[in-house]
């Protein structure tokens, strides 16, 4: 059996793919585990180079110093003073996406994170940085951007270090298709939580694995690691453990595919930096859906 991260305690769980629904936002208002090694697979699959890459890559062996997060209490950053500042939060697995993008394009240096306590956000927020009051947010030449997706490609856009999206034309409809699926893979995912029926659930990380298998050219969703990625992982990082805790329902059973994904995202440290404890997920959900 494979661990996932254990020496840190840390997991990644993914979501279902059903259509988009446009009432879902991309954003944040509030607030071990084991897994079958696919051997055969890694052999067709292979180690991923751009995996390996990234991992030396964006921030290195450098661990960033993370900025306790602010509340009620706490006096606003300076804003709108040319520094680019990435609002998130901890918890947030929206924000998390954000955050992802900024490590694996080495803009620890350029752009400033500024945790924000959403159980006790502080005023200023709401009244000078982001009227919406969500994380993430970024604010970039004098303008305040929000809503999750669409900062993951702005980031990527609009600021150096590697390209997180594919120029192949393939690829990149399969991975328009694939991020319109994010909402509809979540509701799927809570939604069999709700109702205490796995079948859904399962279901749709049946999906997952499919879509896993659409490139051979590498163990990620379009081959080499993209934004796509990025979409995914900080839902799969807190599905996870709580289901396999929770509902004794191991994700990558049966998926090898999907097991060898969660085991390349480890590898890459610009996403390792974000992670939270699997036990914190864990508590956070059983608050969630009343365990």
């Amino acid at each position: 059996m494979a661990t996932f991260n254990l020496s840190h305690q840390r997991y990644i769980p993914i979501p279902h793919i059903t259509r988009s629904s446009n009432t879902e936002r991309h954003s944040c208002r509030n607030l071990g585990l084991f897994f079958k090694n696919p051997t055969n697979l890694h052999k067709s699959v292979g180690k991923s180079k751009f995996a390996v890459a990234l991992s030396a890559m964006a921030s290195g062996s450098v661990t960033e110093v993370l900025p306790p997060a602010l509340d009620s209490s706490s006096e606003p950053p300076a804003i709108f003073d040319g520094i680019p500042k990435l609002y998130i939060s901890y918890s947030c697995p929206y924000a998390q996406r954000a955050w992802i993008t900024r490590n694996c394009k080495g803009l620890q240096d350029k752009i400033k994170l500024v945790p924000i306590d959403l159980n006790n956000r502080p005023s200023w927020y709401k009244e000078k940085v982001y009227h919406e009051n969500k994380v993430p947010a970024l604010e970039h030449n004098n303008q305040v951007k929000g809503e999750s997706l669409d900062l993951i490609r702005y980031i990527d856009n609009n600021f150096e270090g590697p390209s997180l999206f594919p120029s192949d034309p393939a690829k990149r409809e399969f991975a328009e298709e694939l991020l319109s699926f994010t909402n509809s893979f979540h509701q799927a995912i809570t939604t069999s939580l709700k109702a205490d029926k796995m079948k859904e659930a399962g279901a749709a990380f049946g999906d997952i694995e499919t879509a896993l298998s659409k490139f051979p050219d590498g163990p990620f969703f379009l081959g080499q690691f993209s934004l796509v990625d990025i979409a995914y992982a900080p839902f799969i990082e807190r599905f996870q453990p709580f289901l396999l805790e929770v509902k004794n329902f191991d994700i990558t059973a049966s998926r090898p595919r999907l097991g060898v994904w969660i085991e390349e995202m480890n590898r890459i440290e610009a996403y390792r930096q974000t992670q939270r404890n699997a036990k914190e997920h864990v508590e956070n959900y059983k608050k969630r859906f009343l365990v």
